[in-house]
Parts: C-alpha cells; sequence; structure tokens
C-alpha cells in the first residue's frame, strides 16, 4: 500500500490523481465501524476496478479547531497503526492530510472540489456520521451529494452497532479509561495494541522475583486505565504472554507516577532501549495497596496464574496471521 502525505494547497503533480474509490475518516482505532466502511469502499473498487484510497489526517480535529489541547489528547491509533491495518484490509493508497488551520477552514464546497474531485475521486464512502468543512458551516453526508454536483457518487454506511449500542472511538475509550479491554477489543474486532521503549524503571520487580520491563509510549497513544491485565508483547518479531500492570505501585508509596510495567513470562533477555507492541487482552484486577512485600508478591503469584489460564488454550503464533499487524 502507498502512503502518499498530503500538504495544503495540493500538489497535484505530484500526488495520486487517477480515478478511485475514496473511503473518508478520521478512522482513530479502525474499529468495526471504520472497518465496515473501509470494506465497504474495497468491494465498490474490485466490482468497478477501480484502486482503493482512505483518506485520515495526521492530527485529531479537534485538537485544530481548539476543542482539546494536543498534550491532553491520546490516540487510539498511530498513523502507522492505522497504515497496517487498511494494508491487511486491501487498501491501495492511504492519503494523510496535514490538518492546519488552512484546511479546518475551508468551505464544505472548497473541501470537495480540492480533496476529493481534484483527486478523481468517482466514489466516496463514510459513515453516516461523517463531516467536513468548517466549523461554522460543517456539512454531512446528507448533502455531500450535492457538494458532489453529479462528479462523483456517494455511499453512506449505516450506524454499526454492538449490544444495541454505537460503535465508536469514543465508546472504545471510555472502555480503556474503564479498564475493560475486553469490551474495547470486541468494539475494535481485534485486541488493542500499543507501542513504546523499554526504559529503565526502579528495578523492584527483579526483586521481588517478578522483573518488568518499563514501557513508555512512543506515539502518544492511550493505555488503559490503571488496573493489571493479561497482554501479550512483541519482542524482534515474537509475541510472548505476559502481565501488565498499569498503576503508581502505590504499595512503595503515594502520589507516584503512573507507570507501565510488563511482566514477560518465560522470558529472560535484555531489552532495553527497544521498541515492543503491547496488546491488551483481559482485565485481571485493580491496583491494591498492600502493608508490605510480602502480600505483592502472593498476589503476583496469583496474576501470573491467572495470565497463564487466560492464555492456556490461545494460540499468540497463530494470531499473527489473523489479527492486524
Amino acid at each position: 500500500m502507498q502512503v502518499i502525505q498530503l500538504k495544503y494547497p495540493l500538489d497535484l503533480i505530484q500526488t495520486n490523481t487517477e480515478a478511485k474509490v475514496m473511503a473518508l475518516g478520521f478512522f482513530d482505532g479502525v474499529h468495526r465501524g471504520h472497518q465496515a466502511v473501509i470494506k465497504r469502499a474495497v468491494k465498490i473498487g474490485h466490482d468497478r476496478q477501480l484502486p482503493v484510497a482512505v483518506m485520515t489526517f495526521n492530527l485529531y480535529p479537534g485538537i485544530v479547531f481548539n476543542k482539546v489541547k494536543a498534550s491532553e489528547f491520546t490516540y487510539l491509533s498511530s498513523v502507522a497503526r492505522k497504515a497496517a491495518i487498511m494494508a491487511d484490509l486491501g487498501v491501495d493508497l492511504l492519503y494523510v492530510v496535514d490538518f492546519t488551520q488552512a484546511v479546518g477552514q475551508l468551505q464544505p464546497q472548497d473541501f470537495v472540489d480540492q480533496f476529493l474531485v481534484d483527486l478523481g475521486v468517482k466514489v466516496a464512502v463514510a459513515g453516516f456520521d461523517y463531516t467536513y468543512g468548517r466549523p461554522i458551516e460543517r456539512a454531512n453526508m446528507a448533502v455531500l451529494p450535492d457538494y458532489a454536483q453529479g462528479r462523483f457518487e456517494v455511499v453512506t454506511v449505516a450506524e454499526q452497532t454492538y449490544q444495541q449500542h454505537k460503535i465508536s472511538s469514543t465508546a472504545i475509550r471510555t472502555a480503556l479509561a474503564d479498564g475493560d479491554v475486553d469490551l474495547a477489543d470486541e468494539l475494535l474486532g481485534y485486541p488493542y495494541q500499543t507501542q513504546g521503549t523499554v526504559v529503565h524503571g526502579e528495578a523492584r520487580g527483579r526483586e521481588l522475583g517478578f522483573p518488568t520491563a518499563n514501557v513508555a509510549s512512543t506515539d502518544n497513544q492511550r493505555w488503559p486505565g490503571i488496573g493489571i491485565y493479561a497482554t501479550a508483547i512483541q519482542v524482534q518479531g515474537r509475541w510472548y504472554p505476559a502481565m501488565t500492570s498499569v498503576g503508581r505501585n502505590v504499595t512503595f508509596g503515594d502520589n507516584r507516577p503512573v507507570t507501565v510495567e510488563v511482566n514477560i513470562l518465560d522470558f529472560n533477555q535484555d531489552i532495553y532501549d527497544q521498541t515492543v507492541d503491547l496488546r491488551w487482552y483481559h482485565y485481571l484486577r485493580g491496583e491494591v495497596k498492600f502493608t508490605g512485600a510480602a502480600g505483592l508478591i502472593t498476589q503476583l503469584k496469583q496474576d501470573e496464574q491467572a495470565t497463564r489460564d487466560y492464555f492456556q488454550n490461545y494460540s499468540l503464533e497463530k494470531e499473527v496471521n489473523d489479527v492486524p499487524r
């Protein structure tokens, strides 16, 4: 899949403008609702023998519209993660728009003319709640055919639900904040995945007999809420079962910073400074303040067994071929 960075105003000479089907959206998380949009676009492209493109943005639009500070917003998926999932879904071309104030203030007709018509769109596919254009004139899918003026076809994908609730990035963020990675995974359609770098910590886990890899986020991604989880970690291309703590290590003091510490089962390698991927499968328990190290060690042994039990009938190696990379 080809990835093209778009800066406004567009340089059409250097940009792919051939006839295509285009899926539209921010696609944070590329959840099951987003996948329905992309799969519809891929089917249309296959039926009409047209390449399939997706257009997304490098920034959450709310940052540009001053609804949230960039330092406060965390993503469900980086652009690289989106690209990997979309490639697996059969997308041929990914446009990543540099979402500036100039782009955010475009009138709806100008956005349609320059980002759809000029890029060769013959069929535009988006979810029912897709919007475009500057906030004061925000347009939606209902009026997109008017702006298209017969130059391309518009296909709207209906709301996707899980247990009668809308599948949305907001619902996934809420589930993650609550520690409910099980629900988040259901809404995503695959295990939630984050990436980070292994950094030096206090080495307290090693002292307790449960050495951990401290992972710091590299892409401003959202961590699940405080708790203990059954996870898997990818190190040098191989997935290992693990138990992961998101917490403040309250047993050893109050008002400590939140850290992400991964105890990798049956693993004994030095991986400092390496980039690793984490998949979040199951919430085990909340963080507990113990009166001393002995009580914590007893609990960690129980957590390890619960993690082994969870993965007992689970093939992480097989999943490599079943889950978006």
